[in-house]
């Protein structure tokens, strides 16, 4: 029993003093991914979190779908999903939730979180006091916890804003923007006219409904608004649609998005109760019938509000150009991607897209602030434009950038160093070089690993795939669609193409050789060779015979143009770093084929060259002659984890339906061997929607599952079983003097020859 007496003085809550190397404000998937990183690099991590999940827009509470540079599938960015810490989250959701249900994706938030003994996680933690060491120095912050009647003191060397709104940036006195700059200050031709399009994207609100297979009834709130059938984005729903498919109820862009935030949510309330309201008593949607609504957001998703000022303020220049940068330290890829700022209420479209050819690279400069020494920003607060902004907003793209500020945050520690130092450019590769360690993927940056000692050792494998084509089965495509088949084709090399066609009437055939302009992207954008075959009805078999006349290697397009009379034969078979696709539309991500910008606004004119999701892609079954030597054991060494816009698989594999396929690492003398890594191919060209979406697959098919790993004595040290990430890190026990390592790897299916990106051994 607990029984006070009245006292004259007011009570105080618990008070808690916590501290650590970092502090991270924001329990997104920015702020998780940086308390990861930064714990796993030896620090200890508060992680502060507002809400009783983790996942921000991600999470239960929001039910986004987490995207970033695939975008849908829908864009000429190959091979760009994400790596690192975001990666190996996804491919464990995949494998635990390929059915993309929010609550499941909660926990694996919270699993990754929890395994980490340096965090110290703190939920329902709202931070509201910043207190200074010096004007432009963090000393540590305050925050309380309802839940248990706790205020928390946290103290720091190190602090990350990754709260969304910037709480910690703001209440320090760092420089911030809120709202779109002139078009002039950064010339930025897609900077919207403020008046009318307005400065700021809105929130959304989604719901859920189930099909109770009996009439529901339904009667509105007094609050639902009356007119639903009257909105001009209702034209946007189609009967069925929940959960973020409803990205277009959206509102507040012409408000104060964070003062004015909860009377933003009972606007949305008010239009969701009321949308709902007409579906299921205007008569025009009789297959609502059975539905009813079995979930509505408590919290609105938010898109926009601060934006904190760094060295170096990305902005659409730098997406469009794909500009390289010095300090790049992550990637993004997703469209520039703006709103009307009335939402729901706009006579606009409810969203205005425009791509860059390929992804850009952002300079780890825009990831801490210009003025408070010690402060570190992640997530969408970074510092851009607000035209630039809507592209680096997404959450995948945000939670690799943070990934890359939890490995800041470690050298940092380990240096004495501020945010800044970090930048400079005798001291960005260590950073650099940490992330690629962990599959980060800068691109445009090229690191040397002079402690890998994999770089030292003579490879030898089993054997080594010699890529003649891809043998026929019994499908065949209709060339509804122009498609093609991406190969990485040695510059100036003649080539000679067999398959099959086959035409339903008399009727032409083009085929185009194509390839990228620039070898920084996958738009194929320049064609080197066409040619016309005339057809009469039937099967053919054609050859087509052209030269790679370029004066660089690159990956090269082997296009059968549009026509609907025509099939060809496709294959059940499967390659890394090799695939097809289609110039196909995806209107999800405003893909209509081509885009075509205005005139004046900076933005380039292309056709969208897109990948179809699993079972479908299938490539065409083909012979090429002479055979592609592309997939060599001297790739296993070279750093890389994903095939390159220049040209390179980057890949070893072994030869088709080879079933314990080998590798064999030798070095002249012993080295000392603690850590081995491996990096398998986890398609990084697959979007891997966290919620919603769903997937037809627990893993990824070209992840090697079961593999194993000798000494020069044959001794086991280690033998894997059902593998489905995409780096595996072996730690051995004790330190292991030797100078063989034997790698055995198993052929998961028949149609998928055994790969491997990237071995590094310390």
């Amino acid at each position: 029993m607990i029984k006070e007496a009245f006292v004259k003085h007011n009570r105080a809550n618990r008070f808690i003093e916590l501290g650590g190397d970092l502090v991270v404000i924001g329990g997104g998937l920015a702020g998780v991914c940086a308390s990861v990183t930064a714990a796993r690099a030896g620090l200890k991590v508060v992680l502060v979190q507002d809400r009783p999940v983790l996942g921000g827009n991600a999470s239960s509470e929001v039910r986004l779908w987490s995207l970033g540079a695939t975008s849908h599938m829908g864009n000429n960015n190959r091979w760009s999903r994400e790596g690192g810490l975001i990666n190996e989250i996804l491919l464990d959701n995949l494998k635990r939730n390929k059915e993309g249900n929010p609550l499941i994706f909660d926990t694996i938030l919270l699993e990754k979180v929890y395994e980490e003994k340096n965090i110290t996680l703190l939920l329902n933690t709202v931070v509201y006091e910043v207190i200074k060491k010096e004007d432009d120095k963090i000393k540590e912050v305050k925050g309380f916890c309802g839940q248990n009647s706790t205020t928390y003191q946290l103290s720091a060397p190190l602090f990350c804003d990754a709260s969304g709104d910037g709480i910690v940036g703001f209440l320090s006195g760092a420089s911030f923007r809120m709202g779109a700059e002139d078009g002039a200050e950064f010339d930025e031709g897609f900077a919207p006219n403020i008046e009318d399009y307005g400065n700021l994207l809105g929130h959304s609100l989604y719901f859920y409904t189930k099909d109770m297979n009996r009439p529901i009834s339904y009667t509105p709130p007094s609050f639902a608004i009356k007119n639903a059938e009257d909105l001009p984005r209702i034209k946007n729903y189609q009967m069925g649609d929940h959960g973020c498919k409803l990205w277009w109820v959206e509102y507040g862009g012409r408000l104060d998005t964070i003062h004015d935030s909860e009377a933003i949510k009972f606007e949305l309330w008010k239009v969701v109760y009321g949308i709902w309201d007409y579906i299921k008593n205007s008569g025009k949607y009789p297959e609502a019938s059975n539905l009813t609504l079995e979930w509505v957001g408590t919290i609105p998703g938010k898109r926009e509000s601060r934006r904190f000022e760094g060295d170096y303020m990305l902005s659409q220049k730098d997406i469009v150009e794909q500009r390289n940068h010095y300090d790049a330290i992550a990637h993004g890829g997703w469209a520039m991607d703006l709103h009307p700022a009335d939402g729901i209420y706009s006579k606009y479209s409810s969203c205005t897209q425009w791509h860059s050819k390929g992804v850009y690279p952002i300079p780890y400069r825009c990831y801490y602030s210009k003025d408070i020494k010690n402060l570190f920003l992640a997530g969408r607060i970074i510092s851009a434009t607000h035209v630039a902004f809507g592209s680096s907003r997404v959450m995948l793209t945000c939670a690799l950038g943070a990934q890359a500020v939890g490995e800041a945050a470690a050298l940092c520690i380990k240096n004495l160093w501020n945010p800044k130092d970090l930048a400079e450019k005798d001291n960005i590769n260590l950073l650099q070089l940490a992330l690629n360690r962990n599959g980060q993927s800068i691109y445009g940056i090229d690191t040397q690993d002079e402690l890998d000692l994999a770089k030292k050792a003579t490879v030898k494998t089993s054997s080594t795939l010699l890529f003649d084509g891809f043998s026929p089965s019994e499908d065949w495509h209709t060339l509804t669609y122009s498609t093609a088949q991406l190969l990485p084709l040695e510059s100036n090399e003649e080539y000679i193409f067999y398959f099959e066609v086959e035409a339903a009437v008399d009727t032409s055939l083009e085929i185009q050789l194509r390839t990228s302009t620039k070898p920084n992207h996958f738009t194929p954008d320049y064609s080197i060779h066409s040619e016309q075959f005339e057809l009469e009805k039937g099967k053919h078999k054609i050859t087509f015979r052209c030269t790679a006349a370029e004066d660089e290697n690159k990956y090269f397009y082997l296009c059968l143009m549009k026509n609907e009379h025509l099939k060809v034969r496709l294959s059940e078979e499967r390659c890394t770093g090799i695939m097809s696709v289609q110039n196909r539309i995806n209107k999800a991500v405003s893909n209509y084929g081509k885009q075509a910008p205005p005139e004046g606004i900076g933005i380039d004119s292309f056709e969208f060259w897109i990948p179809e999701r699993r079972p479908g892609g299938k490539n065409l079954a083909f012979s090429i002659q002479p055979a592609l030597n592309s997939f060599h054991s001297a790739n296993v060494t070279n750093g890389k984890v994903r095939p390159s816009s220049t040209g390179a698989t980057n890949a070893w594999v072994a030869a088709k339906n080879e079933e314990s396929a080998s590798l064999t690492m030798t070095w002249d003398n012993q080295v000392s061997i603690n850590t081995i890594k491996i990096f398998f191919d986890c398609d990084y060209d697959h979007a891997l929607e966290s919620t919603l979406m769903g997937h037809p697959e627990y893993t990824i098919p070209f992840v090697v599952s079961d593999y194993s790993i000798e000494d020069e004595q044959g001794n086991l040290l280690a033998k894997v079983e059902g593998n489905y990430q995409a780096i595996n890190t072996i730690r051995l026990k004790d330190s292991l003097k030797t100078n063989r390592l034997h790698f055995t790897f198993s052929q998961k299916y028949q149609n998928i020859p055994v790969s491997v990106f990237n071995i590094s051994v310390f």
